[in-house]
Parts: structure tokens; sequence; C-alpha cells
């Protein structure tokens, strides 16, 4: 019994090792003979025929060697693995006991999803891989890929290739030293410097996946997009070149090169077709100017247009601020075109120590130095300039103002305008106060201080001696000095004021209500002109049958 078991085991244990190994078989040879040049060898010659446990070899020629179940090929040799995988080339040496086949001279391997050309090759029939390690270039439905090493995964279709990679296509190139690539899908995942070259862009990586079919890339370390005159920086960027559309999340960056202008944020949209952006969190625009660059923030801002033709369209919990000029809203929109900023819901402006508050403030700046050129405030328009004494003011339902090398010129008030002026002398002596009350109101300012004030259309006016005017009348009806919400600096315009959010919501309020009161009255007014050609259509009716006439024409 024991002798049978041993006998057994002997046996499984000699068809496992032969198993393992692979036998290598002639089938077909027009020649096979000894040559005392190769005496551990047969020679094998024309139209020879191969079989390996699952492969095939055929060629010209064949050196084997039984014992060492090795051969050598030579000649067209053409290599077949199943229905799956086919080779040719010059040589290939085939060790049965490695199941490692190396092959050499225009080595050309095709499985189902792509060709390898390469002068050198080796493929492991066990593990199903192969390798290489001077140049090769594979193609496949798309792309073409070189490189110097490499590693093809037959399996899983997976490339490993390694320095002075390319992958080419008809729309870009890419360009790295590490790269993992899925021949069946197309898709790519780099882990070394990249750059992607496409028609009107680059983008570069340092870590990332890219579809190279679909032209979708994920970037995560170290990356940029740049087009022609934009580049588009992020910790995290997405990029469809088919679309022209970009992400990018956590220290965005957008440069455009030539018309010196700067978005940043913690996440972007970027439309290349639509020359849109749309950024939030800690958004920033910035327009570049010599010395006094313009910074404008707001919970999200709407960049569209081409250069020369931009419109920043600003959301909640605005601010802007330059040296000269700084401002507060809810929502802006500045359209470059025309140099023309509006400012909507409690906004205020700080220009050369003036603060300007309206339901609605238009502004014109210079296109070369962003100063201010002139503004309109529309309803409730509310001009302050604090004195040393006290402060200036000027109010009425429309403040028109025009500046001189960004200094106040010229202030026209129309409608229930009113004026508070500290009088100074040459010696910048205070000498009065003037209070003043007419339709409309004309101010000339000079050295940024009153210079002449006419009263036009009923006017009410009179300069007062300081004590004669108690300091409770100093100041006109809702005055409101609001200095502690100016950014002063470019940090500040990230800043949120206290209570903020309850007045905007009160301002949205009443502007909702006073829609709802206009459709109303819309409505009012609809109904009364229907009930008036209702009327007229009665009283003509009534006429025709007071002079018997008949309503309507008889039929013949």
């Amino acid at each position: 019994m024991k002798n049978f078991l041993l006998l057994l085991f002997i046996s499984i244990s000699t068809l496992t090792v032969a198993q393992k190994k692979q036998q290598l078989k002639i089938i077909n040879a027009d020649l096979t003979y000894a040559d005392k040049d190769y005496p551990d060898a047969t020679i094998s010659i024309g139209n020879v025929f191969v079989e390996i446990n699952g492969a095939t070899i055929h060629c010209k020629k064949v050196i084997m060697y039984s014992k060492d179940n090795y051969l050598k090929a030579m000649g067209d040799v053409v290599m077949n693995q199943g229905d799956t995988v086919s080779q040719t080339s010059d040589f290939v040496d085939y060790d049965g006991n490695k199941k490692l086949a190396t092959s050499w001279g225009r080595v050309v391997l095709k499985d189902p999803t792509m060709t390898l050309t390469s002068e050198k090759v080796f493929f492991d029939r066990e593990k199903q891989e192969l390798y290489y390690l001077a140049h090769a270039t594979i193609k496949d439905s798309v792309n073409v890929l070189k490189s110097k090493k490499g590693r093809y995964f037959l399996k899983s279709n997976k490339f490993k290739a390694d320095t002075n990679v390319t992958v080419v296509n008809p729309d870009q190139t890419l360009e790295t030293n590490h790269l993992i690539y899925f021949t069946d899908s197309g898709k790519a995942y780099l882990d070394d410097a990249s750059t992607i070259t496409g028609e009107n862009s680059v983008v570069y990586t340092e870590k990332g996946f890219s579809d190279t079919k679909a032209k979708v890339s994920y970037l995560t370390k170290n990356s940029w997009i740049q087009y022609r005159d934009q580049l588009i920086e992020g910790d995290s960027l997405f990029y469809n070149e088919a679309k022209n559309y970009s992400t990018a999340t956590r220290n965005i960056k957008m440069t455009d090169t030539v018309n010196n202008f700067v978005l940043k944020g913690g996440y972007a949209e970027f439309y290349k077709n639509l020359d849109s952006a749309f950024v939030t969190n800690r958004s920033e625009a910035i327009s570049l100017v010599e010395n006094d660059s313009l910074h404008i923030h707001g919970d999200t801002l709407l960049v569209t247009g081409k250069a020369k033709e931009r419109v920043i369209k600003a959301f909640h919990h605005v601010k802007f601020y330059k040296i000269d000029l700084s401002g507060k809203c809810d929502s802006l929109v500045s359209i470059e075109a025309t140099n023309l900023t509006k400012m909507f819901r409690r906004p205020i402006l700080w220009s050369q120590g003036n603060q300007i508050t309206g339901d609605i403030i238009h502004f014109l700046t210079n296109s070369e130095t962003e100063a201010l050129d002139s503004l309109k405030v529309m309803g409730s328009a509310f001009m302050i300039q604090k004195d040393s004494a006290g402060y200036n003011q000027t109010k009425g339902r429309l403040i028109l103002g025009k500046f001189e090398d960004n200094s106040m010129k010229t202030i026209d008030v129309d409608g229930n305008s009113e004026s508070i002026q500290f009088i100074r002398n040459e010696e910048d002596e205070l000498i009065g106060i003037s209070k003043s009350k007419s339709s409309k109101i004309h101010i000339t300012m000079e050295n940024k201080e009153l210079n002449t004030i006419d009263l036009i259309g009923s006017p009410d006016g009179k300069t007062y001696p300081v004590d004669k005017i108690h300091k409770n009348d100093r100041k006109l009806k809702n005055f409101e000095w609001r200095a502690s919400e100016q950014p002063l600096t470019k940090e500040d315009i990230f800043k949120k004021d206290l209570g903020d959010d309850e007045l905007i919501r009160q301002v949205r309020a009443k502007e909702k209500a006073d829609k709802i009161e206009d459709e109303k009255e819309a409505k009012r007014i609809k109904k009364r002109k229907l009930q008036q050609i209702a009327q007229r259509k009665s009283d003509s009716i009534s006429n025709l049958e007071k002079e018997g006439l008949p309503l309507k024409p008889k039929k013949n």
C-alpha cells in the first residue's frame, strides 16, 4: 500500500512538472538533421512548424535543444497564441521551461486592441506580459504611443510606459516620462511631469488622468491649462478639450496674459467657446493697472465676453477696492466696452473722501487708469464728505457727478435737493454753515472743497454762523455715515459687515413687495381700460337702439 501511494505521488509530481514545462514539438519541416557545430541540437529547415502548448511558431529555420526545452527560430518568424495574439519578427528565442520568448528584428505584435512594433521584445507567456527596453511604438484604434521602455499586460490591455513617452492622435499630443495606458479604453494615468498639447491649448500636470478618446483630463498636482491668451491654474483641474470647458478647485487663478486681467477663487468653471467664467468661494476679479489695480469680490462672479468687451457680474456681499476708489453693494455689473459699472441694493461708493449712496449707482471710469470719470446716483441719492467740524452733505432724488484727475469737479442734484456745506476761508478757517433747499442744486468743487453752489428753482438757502446751528440740525434726514464698512486694503474686500444679510433681506423684500404692487396696479389699469371699452360699446348699442337702427345687418 505504501509503495502504491509513493508511486502515485511520484506520478502526480512528474505530471505536474511536465505540465509546468512547455514541451516543444516540431510538427513539420522540409528537412531535419544534426550538425556538428550544434552538438546538442537538431536543425530543421523549410516551412518549419512548432507547437508549444497553445502557441505555434512558423519560420524558415529552427535550432532545437530538446534536452533544455529551448529553441532558436529565424527567418520570417510568425508566433501565434490562440486566436488573439500574433507576432512577426526576424528571430525568436523561446525557453519552454521559463515560458519566455525573446524576439528581435522588425518585431510586430498584435492583439485585439493594439499593434506593437519594436526591435526587441520579451514575452512572458505564463504571466501574459511583454516588455521592451529599447523603444517601441504601440498603435490602437485612436492613439499612437511611443516610449523607450515599457511593459504590456495582455489580460488587462494595460501599458506601463517609461522614458520619453508620447501618446499622439489627430487632436492632441501627450508627453511624459511615466504613463499607465489602457489600449481598449484610451485612458491614461499620469504620475510625472506631463504635457498635453491640443490645437488651441497646452495642459500641464504632475499627476492626473486623461481619457484620450473623450479628450477629457483630471489633473491633481501642480497643474495648469494654457490657452493662447489665458492661463488657468488650480490644485485640481478638469478639462474637456472637445467642449473647451474646464473647472478648477482650490487656489484657482485665471490670468489673461494679454489684457492684464486675473480671476481668483476656490471653485471656477470656464467656458472657452463662450468666453465666460463662473467663480465662487472667495472669488476675486482683478483688473491690473500700473500701481493701482482694481479688485472686485462677490460670493459669485460671472465673467463673459471677449477682451475689451468683457462683462463682470458680481452677486452678494460685493466689495471692490483700488487706492482712490472703493465700493460696496449686493450686486454689481461692470461693462468693459463702455467702462460703465452698475451697483444695486444698498450701494455705496467712496472716492476722495466722498461717501455716495443711493438706491442705484452708475459710474464711468477711464479705460486706461480706472479712475472715476462720472457717476449717476438714482433714488435716495446722498453724498457726504467729512469735515473736521462735521459733514458736508448733498441729497436728492438724483445726483450727477463729474470728475477730473479723479477729483470731484461738479455735482448736480435734482429733485427735492438739499445741501449742508461747511464754509471755510482761504486760511481754512470755518466761517459758517450753508443750508440750502431747491428743486435743483449745482455745486462746483476746487481742490476737493466747495467752490460755488447755485440753487435752481424755488431756492431756499442761507449761510449761518457756526454757533447758530445746533448739532442736531447739522445732518440731513436719513444721514448715515458708513466709514466702518469701507475697504481700506485689497484684503478688506472679503470682510462681511455685521447686519448686511438682514439689511439686504429687507431690501429684497421691499423690491418684491414693490414688484407685486406694480403688477397689481398694471392689472387695475388693464381692468379699467376693459371697463371703459365695454362702457363705450354699451353706449354705442344704446344709441343705435334709440335711433331705431338694426344692431346687426340683415342677411340676404
